[in-house]
């Protein structure tokens, strides 16, 4: 039977993820600091606890998955921190994307005191998250990530271990620019398609079955066809991760031109209003130099 586990930040990704842990049967103990994201949990069976803290002495691994290094360091570190109540031989699981050396700090902070710590981000977005399909990309020891393998099968799909601590996240770092660069390139080309005067739905069929493909092809496309910009992960999101790319890039003394100058597309989306738009939005930029819209409309 399933044990006991404390989630907080149950937010677009992590709202569904410890859904897909209460369906698995495991005892949920969560925290947010948003009221009406616990009531959702709350409502399932989920026990409420008023701080990250009180989320350590309930249950004896913590799931964190919020936003921002800083929210990270907060939860797990701060005065109300994971730390403050956790038993030797708890185990973090630090499922946010973060910045790798930041969360080699957190584990050694945490290690002091006996407490175990995996990096553990996730790819896929809200629909896999929803549908329990997402791939799980871990740093860490290895008997902490096979102590955690019942919580990985509950959420994802697929499970890798990279290796050591921050390995997770630099993996997660590497996809991240990869789909970022090309959602550039396909804005980029969308525009370019339609101003030439093709339609863009033929623009779609013909490069999904080309070399031109991409994942993000297949998921940033149709969004814009249907000028559906909820967000699935945000601009904002997407310039975070960027500005973590960057970062560890100049750490480690590599020179990243693409995801550079993809990152200043999304600042100009977030200067433009489209920050807490989905990262397709960043066709818009074009759209507005171009004098053309893409999608309904055509």
């Amino acid at each position: 039977m399933p044990g006991k586990v404390g989630f907080i930040g149950l937010g677009a990704m992590g709202g569904p993820m410890a859904l897909n842990l209460v369906k698995a049967g495991f005892s949920l103990v969560v925290n947010d600091i948003d009221p009406a994201k616990v009531k959702a949990l709350s409502a399932r069976g989920a026990a409420v606890a008023a701080s990250p803290d009180g989320v350590a002495a309930a249950a004896p691994r913590s799931i964190c998955m919020v936003e921002t290094t800083a929210q990270a360091e907060a939860v797990i570190l701060g005065e109300q921190g994971l730390i403050q109540r956790a038993e030797p031989g708890h185990i973090v699981l630090c499922m946010s994307t973060i910045d790798p050396h930041a969360a080699r700090q957190i584990a050694d902070s945490l290690a002091a005191k006996g407490i175990l710590m995996l990096d553990a981000p996730v790819s896929g977005g809200t629909v896999r998250a929803q549908s329990g399909q997402l791939t799980i990309i871990a740093g860490g020891e290895a008997k902490t990530y096979d102590a955690c393998m019942d919580l990985f099968q509950a959420m994802g799909a697929k499970q890798f271990h990279m290796g050591g601590l921050g390995s997770g996240l630099a993996m997660k770092l590497v996809n991240n620019m990869l789909v970022q660069v090309n959602t550039v390139a396909v804005a980029e080309a969308m525009v370019l398609g339609v101003k030439a005067g093709l339609d863009p739905q033929q623009i779609y069929e013909v490069v999904r079955v080309s070399t031109g493909a991409s994942a993000a092809w297949e998921l940033r496309v149709p969004r814009i066809l249907a000028r559906d910009f909820e967000p699935g992960g945000t601009v904002d999101i997407s310039f975070k991760d960027q500005e973590l790319e960057t970062q560890f890039a100049k750490r480690l003394g590599v020179p990243v031109f693409l995801a550079n100058i993809s990152q200043q597309v999304y600042q100009m989306a977030r200067a433009s209003g489209y920050n807490k738009e989905d990262g397709a939005a960043v066709v818009k930029v074009f759209e507005q130099f171009a004098g053309v819209t893409v999608g309904k409309g055509n």
